[in-house]
């Protein structure tokens, strides 16, 4: 009888090690199949209004671009991280492979199209000549002997660099917006040139000292960019997002909210 017992325990432990050994040759996945989809790091201006600007209040940023954004990301499902750096600084940071993409009022030229991939475009502007309030310049032929401010990296500063030999004035370059305002206002420069629905943004609901002069030149569209031949899934995604938020109606809500 005891030996009877040995040799169930003996057998019983065999199968075991067996059953064990088993377990042990199962394939273990690579990744968990619940891993988080990719959040990715996405630049923009951060005094652009009323595309981007900070929102004293809620001390968060704001505007047409972050809000186009954030339902175009809901829509396609995608996670993204925002930065709010400057223009300059978001147009280096996705050269650079820093940065996913950018979003900041980026008009689409020839020109960038060698160095990012762009979305469609999602809003049309121009630029238009800028002075002060009571300033006696009327248009461009006015600005022979003048200082024009010019923000760095923009439509409307490759517009003023264009034309300032032909009409004989000199450029002073700043990071931001609002410093180039505040310069034309206090007379330090005579004239500035900027994207049209930006700068009567900044006259309307700023109050700032400031008036156009002559007609929107330089037409173009904003679209959303990548490093060229990088994510190319996101260009697909806002593409995708963005006609369905033509379709649906929040887009023209978006747009309605800051005044278009």
């Amino acid at each position: 009888m005891k030996l009877v017992t040995k040799i169930l325990a003996l057998t019983l432990a065999m199968i075991m090690m067996v059953g064990f050994a088993a377990c042990g040759s199962k394939t273990i996945p690579d990744e968990p199949a619940d891993k988080p989809a990719k959040t990715y790091v996405i630049y923009s201006d951060n005094a652009f209004a009323p595309f981007e600007f900070l929102d004293t209040a809620t001390n968060q940023y704001v505007g047409v671009d972050m809000e186009l954004l954030a339902a175009i990301a809901e829509d396609q499902g995608f996670a993204y991280e925002m930065k709010n750096e400057g223009f300059d600084a978001a147009m280096g940071a996705v050269q650079a492979g820093q940065a996913d993409a950018m979003i900041a009022g980026m008009t689409i030229k020839p020109e960038r199209q060698e160095i990012f991939d762009f979305s469609e475009g999602y809003f049309e502007d121009g630029s238009i000549l800028v002075v002060g309030k009571d300033s006696p310049i009327s248009s461009v032929e006015d600005l022979k002997g003048k200082v024009v401010a010019a923000k760095k990296g923009t439509t409307s500063t490759d517009y003023a660099e264009s034309i300032k030999d032909q009409y004989g004035f000199t450029i002073q370059y700043f990071e931001d917006s609002p410093t180039m305002y505040q310069t034309v206002v206090n007379g330090n420069a005579d004239a500035c040139f900027e994207d049209f629905s930006v700068i009567g943004w900044a006259i309307k609901n700023d109050g700032i000292a400031l008036k156009t002069v002559g007609d929107v030149v330089n037409p173009g569209y904003y679209g959303f960019a990548v490093k060229k031949g990088s994510n190319p899934e996101l260009i697909t995604m806002f593409n995708a997002g963005l006609a369905n938020l033509k379709a649906n109606g929040k887009y023209e809500e978006i747009l309605a909210k800051y005044g278009y």
